[in-house]
């Protein structure tokens, strides 16, 4: 066997569950991985048979146990069926789940963990503080030195891997959380991630914030005063990193090769470009966690869920993605 990957299944008012059974049925028979479905069993067991899948899911009891595909509980109770969308029970069902998996992944009971999409809305209103799951799993996992990284690609196998140097902030406050640290952790992360993905080089490109990178102070400072300071100190450690560049044309040529990652200075400079290529099959990485965590890079898509039409194929990729960086690393058994 290759290893363990644990799947926190998400909101099961949204339509996480149903794409990890539709990706794993599609993906994951091809290989010999093995696969920790954490969620509610009675659900999941009813939407396999309903979608038709036939997966052999099978309750977890222990690591030697025969199979590929098992489902655990850490719940004592199963949630009731019939829940609203966005309910408080599916929301704190969703967090208790994805906690599980992660602490599965510190005690290196698992190789790694990939998240099926829950709402922060709806965990915000069940009563729990709660920013996003890239942040709670750093929290949890006692570190800050993290960054979002979303890569994908389009039909012609053109890819885009964007490392962000801020994340869920208004764009108001952007400006006022850059640092030359901040920036310069996610061209580590960023650089570290190529190699990682075993990439022949890793030359990274960094965006500006403002409108021409600022064109020497003209459109703003941070250029000049966080920015270029970072990517200096970068070129210092022997990375292969330029910038800051204006950001409007340098994701067209990170697109036809010249750059292997891109930072972006905010969430939608480097996710807007990132799903115009790969809407369907972009992957959100956390890098610098202490163990390996991937995403689908949608939503709970609460407007379709149990109608059987959500596309797996973000979750394919999430789901191919933890799996090839398991191979390179360490895999620890599940005990």
């Amino acid at each position: 066997m290759t290893g363990w990957i644990a799947i926190s299944l998400g909101d099961v008012t949204g339509i996480g569950p149903e794409v990890t059974l539709k990706a794993l049925a599609a993906e994951a028979l091809n290989d010999d991985t093995r696969y920790l479905l954490i969620g509610d069993c009675d659900h999941t067991t009813a939407l396999n048979q309903r979608l038709g899948l036939q997966l052999p899911l099978q309750p977890f009891s222990e690591a030697g146990a025969q199979g590929r595909f098992f489902l655990h509980n850490p719940l004592h109770q199963p949630l009731p069926p019939g829940l609203e969308p966005g309910s408080s029970a599916a929301a704190r069902a969703a967090v208790a789940w994805l906690t599980d998996g992660a602490q599965r992944c510190l005690s290196r009971q698992t190789d790694a963990l990939v998240t099926a999409p829950l709402s922060k809305q709806a965990v915000v209103r069940s009563g729990q503080p709660f920013i996003g799951q890239t942040e709670f799993l750093s929290q949890l996992a006692g570190t800050d030195r993290t960054a979002m990284m979303l890569l994908g690609h389009d039909d012609r196998g053109r890819w885009l891997r964007v490392a962000l140097a801020t994340t869920h902030l208004p764009l108001k406050s952007v400006a006022a959380h850059l640092r030359p640290e901040n920036i310069a952790l996610a061209i580590d992360l960023a650089a570290g991630a190529c190699q990682d993905l075993g990439l022949p080089r890793c030359r990274v490109a960094v965006c500006g914030l403002n409108p021409h990178a600022g064109e020497n102070g003209q459109f703003g400072g941070e250029e000049i005063a966080f920015i270029q300071p970072a990517v200096a100190a970068a070129q210092k450690r022997g990375l292969d990193v330029v910038g800051p560049l204006p950001a409007d044309t340098l994701f067209y040529f990170a697109y036809r090769g010249d750059y292997d990652a891109v930072v972006a200075m905010y969430h939608d400079q480097g996710l807007a470009p990132l799903k115009m290529v790969a809407f369907d099959n972009g992957v959100n990485w956390t890098l610098g966690l202490p163990f390996i965590r991937t995403s689908p890079d949608h939503g709970t898509a609460f407007d379709i869920a149990g109608l059987g039409k959500a596309d797996p194929s973000s979750m394919r990729a999430a789901i191919r993605l933890a799996g090839q960086l398991a191979r390179r690393g360490a895999r620890p058994s599940l005990s």
